[in-house]
């Protein structure tokens, strides 16, 4: 008989917290040490309908970059959307997800280590029985929980999180940490969660490059039309800059920057131009006004898409910001570091030990 897997789960404090940047980076480094793993998501949210097939974005792109075959890729149990939420609330719905997980999981699951993303934060799943904590007593898994660093007062949620997961918490990722906080972090905070019985597995500083955005993922955001270079909708959009000032100024301002999106008025040609002749991945140009055929074809000569958008300013700058907070990881530039940033920090050996689990042999 082969033995059952264990199970990891990766949670989160709160959502956007930088989980799929660490399943991507773990899920490579396990595989580098000869495991087997099997990889799900059970509530999925960003989900595409193909041939009455509901498939899971993340799940799909993570079984890609790690070649998983399709017996070590976990069914999505259920699609938290409006939808869904709406049946389960009117008594439509009256599936029992957790049977359909021991059905689909603990019956089905092969290899060494089944690796399974949870869902947004410790409440997110809860109507549908499928919360983290629920999901983990059902598989009897080990948790993972991934912070984003705010203050040394994220200590809080995590010392609230370890009172709530118990004894399954195998440790956590304290994420996005800036550079200046990274020795009082080390210093301070590791060492007194190491004496709450939580163990920080890494400490990841932030980056500018995993927080970038693509120029397509903000057309998409602001449903915005491309007046040239739709062929670059690949850059990535580091900072935003709003060009409401006088040209001196901007000038001085866009200087500092670097690898950004300008927001501005149809009708600001010197700001454009400024714009142009610095780091700049895209201009948005917001009114509806078109820019005059020499902006144009300096954007073309330089390979800068120009987006107009048909709203005001600040509703712009609002959704290229919340845009910004809500960043995927499936550009593989940011694969490539977030592997090799994991690989640096993340104390792989500790976690195989407090799995009870042995590497194959590390690959080459």
């Amino acid at each position: 008989m082969p033995k059952s897997p264990k199970y990891l789960l990766i949670g989160s404090t709160e959502t956007y917290s930088g989980k799929s940047a660490t399943v991507l980076g773990l899920s490579h480094q396990l595989q580098q040490k000869g495991l087997d793993i099997t990889f799900g998501k059970p509530l999925g949210t960003c989900l595409n309908s193909s041939s009455g097939t509901v498939i899971e974005e993340d799940v799909q792109f993570i079984a890609l970059s790690l070649n998983l075959p399709e017996n070590r890729v976990a069914p999505t149990m259920l699609a938290l959307d409006e939808l869904n939420v709406q049946k389960r609330l009117r008594g439509e719905d009256k599936t029992d997800y957790q049977q359909s997980l021991i059905q689909q999981y603990l019956h089905k699951s092969q290899g060494d280590l089944v690796l399974l993303e949870g869902p947004g934060d410790l409440s997110e799943g809860n109507l549908f029985d499928l919360s983290l904590l629920q999901i983990a007593e059902v598989l009897d898994a080990g948790v993972l929980l991934v912070a984003r660093y705010k203050s040394l007062l994220s200590v809080e949620s995590l010392l609230a999180a370890k009172g709530r997961v118990g004894d399954r918490l195998i440790g956590v990722v304290i994420n996005d940490i800036p550079l200046t906080q990274l020795e009082a972090v080390d210093t301070l905070l590791r060492p007194f969660l190491e004496q709450q019985g939580i163990p920080v597995l890494a400490m990841l500083p932030n980056s500018d490059l995993l927080r970038s955005v693509s120029v397509g993922e903000l057309v998409k955001q602001l449903k915005a039309d491309v007046l040239c270079r739709n062929d670059r909708m690949d850059l990535l959009v580091e900072s935003l800059a709003i060009g409401a000032m006088n040209v001196n100024s901007a000038v001085k301002y866009f200087r500092k920057r670097r690898n950004m999106a300008v927001v501005t008025g149809g009708d600001r040609v010197e700001i454009q131009q400024a714009a142009l002749e610095t780091s700049t991945q895209c201009l948005i140009l917001t009114g509806q006004l078109p820019p005059p055929p020499f902006i144009l074809s300096r954007a073309e000569e330089l390979e800068i898409p120009i987006l107009s958008v048909d709203l005001d300013t600040l509703t712009t700058v609002e959704i290229v910001d919340r845009t910004f907070g809500q960043v995927r990881v499936h550009e593989p530039i940011k694969v490539q570091y977030i592997r090799k940033l994991m690989s640096e920090h993340f104390d792989i050996d500790r976690l195989l030990s407090k799995l009870g689990l042995t590497p194959a042999a590390a690959l080459s």
